[in-house]
């Protein structure tokens, strides 16, 4: 089996939507754990959130039906 990878990024860390919206740690976890408008995966006991998902979002103002 041949598998390429590429070096394309495509998930958030908790860590940076906390720089990106600048909010604590406390928050961005609430943020990403309740229902948040973007795909995440939840990855053992860590939180990735899909970046394109969070880009669109992010790019809409922050509205979902945008």
């Amino acid at each position: 089996m041949n598998m390429q990878i590429d070096n394309v990024k495509r998930v958030y860390s908790v860590s940076e939507i906390m720089g990106i919206l600048s909010i604590s740690k406390t928050a961005a976890y609430a943020f990403v754990e309740n229902n948040p408008p973007f795909k995440t995966v939840k990855v053992g006991k860590s939180i990735r959130i899909h970046k394109n998902s969070f880009d669109e979002w992010l790019e809409n103002g922050g509205n979902t039906n945008a």
